[in-house]
């Protein structure tokens, strides 16, 4: 039975589990860009947080212990090597991540979000390059076949702005607390790990959608991942091991 309201996926473009995941749907339920509705998620800067804060809502992410932010660049490289992404390592300057979201929903309007998506994806996992400054926008927009400085004066309208605190009011209401989330129905699943559950609910479905075409296959090759023994965070660029958070906050479920 196909659920009432169409499927959500909550991604987020600073976290290396949403890049994974959503590219792992995409391969394994080669529709999803038809069937399920995508949503930003992000901690904003002042002005959004404010705005959202006045009606009665707020991110519900918290500040990561420096602990947590080891584990997570080692299970960061252990993942990827798992799933055979080969992974550059961005070390952001900035932590303001207004700007790349704000960017996708502008190009959103223009039904080039998905192309705009795959060009920061790009940037920041493949090249290691940072994603929130108004040059790497720019930069994004024009490889994905846009106007970059339309795209960066439209990222920065009172239009898509106001659209932006929908965007992450809705998420308050629908309880997303950490990246990545999918909800299908009833169902909420939370995580890379959880993503198993979601495409094979998708494909209750919509049984139709295997006959549609097979899985993509091109694409990274799985391994094992690394020996038992090997230096988990061998690789990491140095910086990063003291920038706690550059990769995400923490959630409120206290758990990765």
């Amino acid at each position: 039975m196909k659920p009432r309201r169409r499927p959500r996926a909550y991604f987020n473009l600073r976290s290396p589990y949403s890049w994974m995941a959503l590219d792992q749907l995409e391969r394994r339920f080669p529709r999803a860009g038809e069937l399920i509705d995508y949503y930003p998620l992000w901690e904003p800067e002042a002005g959004l947080r404010e705005a959202l804060h006045e009606r009665g809502a707020e991110v519900l992410y918290r500040p990561m212990s420096k602990a947590k932010h080891l584990y997570i660049l080692s299970d960061v490289k252990r993942t990827a090597t798992r799933l055979g992404y080969p992974l550059a390592w961005p070390v952001d300057s900035e932590q303001d991540w207004d700007l790349p979201h704000l960017a996708w929903l502008a190009a959103r309007r223009e039904g080039r979000h998905r192309p705009l998506y795959r060009a920061l994806v790009e940037t920041r996992w493949h090249r290691g390059e940072p994603i929130n400054s108004p040059e790497a926008v720019v930069g994004a927009g024009e490889a994905a076949g846009l106007d970059g400085a339309a795209l960066l004066a439209a990222a920065r309208s009172p239009q898509v702005r106001a659209e932006a605190v929908d965007v992450l009011e809705a998420a308050y209401e629908d309880d997303i607390f950490g990246m990545p989330y999918f909800r299908i129905g009833r169902e909420r699943l939370w995580g890379l790990d959880r993503l198993d559950e979601f495409v094979s609910a998708l494909h209750r479905a919509w049984p139709e959608a295997e006959a549609d075409g097979p899985a993509r296959t091109d694409g990274p090759v799985r391994t094992d991942g690394p020996a038992a023994d090997a230096d988990p965070l061998a690789g990491v660029p140095a910086e990063l091991l003291t920038k706690a958070g550059s990769y995400d906050t923490d959630t409120a479920g206290a758990c990765g």
